[in-house]
């Protein structure tokens, strides 16, 4: 498909959204999820696409605001998790746990790397996917962003309440402890993920990283990054020309 295409990434705290012409993207924003109404409006004056292509994360309430946002036609592309597709084999035993925003994560940073891949995505929650030289999914991790990691700590002790904190290698206030110590953990996360991925005899991995997240870990990696805005938005354009 070489038309107008809209993609639409819709998740637990932003849904993002661009527009494609073919050629390059001409627009790229975004809403806050608890605020899905004002997508109506973010919509409103888009030239009519002639593709509709959508991950969904966040459940069917959300799902059924964006399709009341939507121009009536043509009807969206709701996708999911397949066995293969665009390139990529899932190794997943149910296809249909893998989140379709880390499946097309996963096809986006195919298009952006050939070799072995740890594919990243800091929102919400820290999400790393291995991804082999050949393009096999063999599987990734899920674990609490940085805002989760604070926010668990403030609520489940007396002494560690949410404040303000920095990066630091060797942290002297509590609030940089916290931080750095979520930081480290994330990027923790991601090196590990990379180690077994060359532990199975793939060549040294890249990282490509996204996610609102993003620019708070990549300078704490001990990997060569590439970090990209809207990776899956990526992903979902390779899907509706391909997929």
């Amino acid at each position: 498909m070489n038309g107008t295409i809209l993609a639409i990434d819709a998740g637990n705290t932003r849904i993002k959204w661009g527009v494609h012409d073919g050629t390059q993207w001409r627009r790229q924003s975004w809403v806050d999820t608890a605020r899905a109404a004002e997508l109506t409006q973010a919509l409103a004056s888009l030239p009519p696409p002639q593709a509709i292509v959508i991950a969904n994360v966040a459940g069917t309430a959300l799902r059924d605001k964006i399709i009341a946002a939507l121009p009536s036609t043509p009807a969206p592309h709701w996708i999911k998790s397949e066995r293969a597709q665009c390139g990529i084999r899932n190794s997943y035993d149910d296809t249909a746990q893998l989140g379709c925003d880390r499946w097309a994560a996963l096809i986006g940073a195919r298009r952006l790397h050939a070799g072995a891949l740890v594919v990243v995505n800091a929102g919400t929650a820290l999400t790393v996917d291995a991804l082999t030289g050949d393009g096999v999914f063999v599987g990734g991790i899920i674990v609490p962003g940085a805002e989760l990691m604070r926010k668990a700590l403030a609520g489940n002790t007396a002494a560690l309440e949410l404040q303000p904190g920095k990066f630091s290698f060797f942290p002297n206030t509590t609030g940089d402890a916290i931080m750095s110590g979520a930081i480290n953990a994330l990027a923790g996360a991601i090196e590990r993920m990379a180690r077994f991925l060359e532990e199975t005899g793939q060549p040294q991995p890249g990282c490509v990283l996204s996610g609102g997240g993003a620019a708070l870990i990549a300078p704490h990696l001990n990997l060569e990054v590439k970090v990209v805005d809207n990776l899956v938005l990526e992903g979902l354009l390779i899907i509706a020309r391909e997929g």
